[in-house]
């Protein structure tokens, strides 16, 4: 008996890198897996290495971008496989510079990709879970979105912006029976490959998973041995593994008049700020 059997699972990006490996490891805990991807050989490839172990699978190319592409991702897992119990938005892009020297270009492609494309995807698979009464959405955020990464204002800014799209859709979909999580995968993939050999060093020593074993997480996320998590943000690189706590007050004070400037100036001067978060230890 496999852990996700029964299941029907859309994974967005799932052609290539990380997204092959959440793909292939859904597949062979026995779920039927519906794929996607823009460069059609490797998204040929994937279907057939799937198709060869026995399991469903359907591919569906194109960009999550188009929202044609993220309602025929839905549509073909309901009519392929009769429903959809599992959306990962794991499609993304990278297009690295400074703040300073990034174009309107390089903001627009990465957000229209990595914030878009979710949004889309996960507006369509919720209208076709509440018609069902239940389903899992699952967004894959990173480092970049949590704590901000140098040269990643647009990545930092789609992946953070994916926590806000999951924190608001367990608010509105739980009347549905709907859950909605996020996951953190810490892995060496063609996108973490190039920090790996700038640093000369082991993507181990930098704590970067293999992505055959941080693929596992998702599988547990998506499997029913997590049905009682919902809106929380895993994070795992195979070795070590956490949920992130959301933002929440701290110094908190409160009087019964307005506080005035000077009050301000006072209380605040008297505290040490709060660290920036950090992905590290």
């Amino acid at each position: 008996m496999g852990k996700l059997d029964g299941r029907r699972i859309v994974i967005t990006g799932s052609s290539r890198s990380l997204g092959r490996h959440f793909a292939l490891a859904c597949a062979a805990q026995g779920a039927s897996v519906v794929v996607n991807g823009t460069n059609e050989t490797a998204l040929a490839d994937v279907e057939r290495e799937i198709a060869d172990t026995g399991a469903a699978v359907r591919a569906v190319a194109g960009s999550v971008a188009e929202v044609d592409v993220c309602n025929q991702l839905v549509d073909t897992c309901v009519r392929e496989f009769g429903g959809i119990d599992v959306m990962v938005n794991n499609a993304g892009i990278v297009r690295d510079r400074t703040l300073l020297k990034m174009s309107d270009e390089d903001f627009d492609e990465v957000i229209s990709v990595n914030l878009r494309g979710p949004f889309l995807c996960t507006r369509a698979a919720a209208i076709a879970m509440s018609k069902q009464g239940s389903g899992h959405i699952i967004q894959v955020t990173s480092a970049s979105g949590l704590v901000g990464n140098f040269g990643q204002t647009n990545y930092a800014a789609a992946k953070a912006g994916l926590m806000g799209i999951m924190y608001t859709a367990v608010k509105e979909l739980a009347r549905y029976q709907i859950r909605c999580n996020a996951m953190w995968p810490v892995a060496r993939t063609d996108m973490t490959q190039p920090l790996i050999d700038r640093a000369a060093k082991s993507a181990r020593e930098m704590g970067f998973g293999e992505p055959e074993d941080v693929a596992q997480g998702l599988v547990w996320l998506a499997s029913e041995a997590a049905s009682g998590f919902n809106g929380q943000c895993l994070t795992f690189n195979g070795r070590k593994t956490a949920l992130w706590r959301s933002p929440s007050e701290e110094y908190i004070r409160q009087d019964d008049q307005p506080i005035t400037l000077e009050g301000l100036e006072g209380y605040y001067a008297e505290l040490t700020p709060i660290p920036v978060y950090s992905s590290r230890g």
